[in-house]
């Protein structure tokens, strides 16, 4: 059952490549989807038959990124459907192909259990997701994609070099030589602490890159700007998330080995950066699906400063991660919508939205509302949870410069969102053949009312499967 995880969208990509209509094609999207999202929620009912091996497991950090992404990515695939429809002239074999096997791919990396072949699903994830950038087929298209790569190729190899200085600070100290994370963790208290530094801070540079957190972020606003609105919607929450889940194990490892103040600075002052950079680029930004892009680079951001605060904020960071995660979806879908009813992203184009489209723009502004932090939604609940833990702890610079950028971010963010729907939309859009659809709005508005749901009520299930993955992160043996 473990192995039909990764096991199921790999075989329907499989069979994507078969199939011959590219009418037909898309529903294996949601079929894929759907049978993962119950598999997953029935082995998280039983684990017993999720049971695993030293390789690959469903750790208790591994749960939570695993159930968002294949909520995500269920969502995604149902609006795929409707979006693939409407591009009858562009050929989507390798684009369905492409997206199972990217869910396969960052499966693998929730469910390893090993640092090297942790490293090797990230990678995977790239290479399989950088085609879904190129789908448009233009020259800025083309461009986003060796972006995309290059960038990200070079984050992958620092953290590779990181990983070889994370087994050498175990080598140095004599003891036995194993990448596997229980391993890794049982020998942590021994390790060589200079070398644990030297390897910690080259792979908070190279998944950072992933994450896209500052300075690391440059290939996010092409990817974004230039993918169609589902695949941004994976990529920011879900190759982001992936990525995550990889610095929160080599940040139990250091935790582990009692270096948890040292590592903690770092992903404080690289958290507020990456906010720092967002907030400056959202200021006038004139391209609102880049705007989007800012935004993951702020939220990502957000996710490391709650781990390093500590306390009650990793918990509200885990959350955090779940409310960004469906948040995205809805404003990257939506986004997607408006961009095709008006065939730009530019606000010289693009106004009146309100009026032109009202439900993907409805969509669009209340998916400003929710990441933004205001009441009452999710990342409401998360932020302030950060917030009250870092003033807690005593670190009131720290909170005071969190409340500070989301307020910056807040006017930047806003300023882009109202110039796109309001107003009124120019007269050569409004009799242009694109409308709403079920397909193409349902999926966004479900992922807004979930996003409304965790901001008032955090259901249990989901609350013991964060607080199983704080208990885990917390422990020192």
């Amino acid at each position: 059952m473990l192995f039909a995880l990764i096991g199921i969208p790999l075989l329907l990509g499989a069979a994507a490549l078969a199939v011959p209509s590219n009418r037909w094609r898309p529903c294996l999207l949601p079929l894929a989807g759907g049978a993962h999202l119950a598999l997953l929620a029935t082995g998280l009912c039983r684990p017993e038959i999720l049971a695993g091996n030293k390789w690959l497991s469903l750790d208790p950090l591994g749960k939570p990124v695993l159930l968002l992404v294949s909520i995500l990515f269920f969502f995604c695939a149902i609006y795929s459907v409707g979006y693939l429809r409407q591009r009858g002239e562009r050929g989507n074999r390798i684009f369905c192909a492409c997206l199972l096997g990217f869910l396969g791919m960052m499966n693998l990396v929730a469910l390893a259990q090993h640092l090297g072949l942790m490293w090797i699903a990230v990678e995977a994830t790239a290479l399989v997701s950088a085609p879904l950038i190129y789908f448009n087929r233009t020259p800025r298209s083309l461009e986003a994609t060796w972006k995309y790569l290059l960038i990200g190729s070079v984050g992958i190899a620092l953290a590779l070099l990181g990983t070889f200085f994370l087994a050498y600070a175990f080598i140095q100290e004599g003891t036995e030589t194993s990448l596997l994370f229980h391993d890794l963790l049982r020998l942590a208290p021994v390790s060589s602490k200079p070398w644990l530094h030297a390897a910690f801070a080259l792979l908070l540079v190279g998944y950072g890159t992933k994450m896209g957190l500052a300075p690391m972020h440059t290939w996010k606003p092409d990817a974004y700007g230039e993918a169609p609105g589902m695949v941004g919607a994976l990529l920011a929450g879900g190759l982001t998330n992936c990525a995550f889940l990889a610095l929160l194990r080599i940040y139990h490892i250091c935790v582990v080995a009692g270096e948890g103040a040292h590592v903690s600075k770092l992903l404080v002052t690289m958290g507020l950066l990456s906010m720092a950079v967002a907030g400056v680029f959202m200021v006038g930004q004139r391209d609102f699906k880049r705007m989007l892009a800012y935004s993951s680079v702020e939220h990502m951001g957000i996710l490391i400063l709650g781990i390093g605060v500590g306390g009650s904020a990793v918990f509200a960071s885990l959350l955090h991660m779940f409310n960004n995660g469906l948040t995205k979806g809805v404003l990257f879908l939506s986004a997607g919508n408006i961009h095709r009813a008006y065939g730009s992203k530019n606000l010289d184009q693009v106004h009146g939205a309100m009026r032109r489209l009202p439900l993907s723009a409805g969509l669009f502004l209340a998916g400003f509302f929710a990441i933004t932090g205001s009441p009452p939604f999710g990342p409401f609940i998360s932020e302030f949870s950060i917030l009250n833990a870092a003033f807690g702890a005593g670190s009131f610079w720290t909170g005071g410069l969190f409340l500070l950028f989301l307020l910056v971010i807040f006017i930047g963010m806003g300023a882009t969102v109202l110039a796109v729907v309001q107003g009124s939309a120019p007269g050569a859009i409004r009799h242009t053949p694109y409308r709403d659809s079920l397909l193409t709005c349902a999926p966004p508005l479900v992922l807004l009312a979930l996003v409304l749901l965790l901001g008032l009520h955090i259901p249990a299930p989901l609350r013991n499967l964060l607080a199983d993955a704080v208990s885990f992160l917390e422990t020192t043996q």
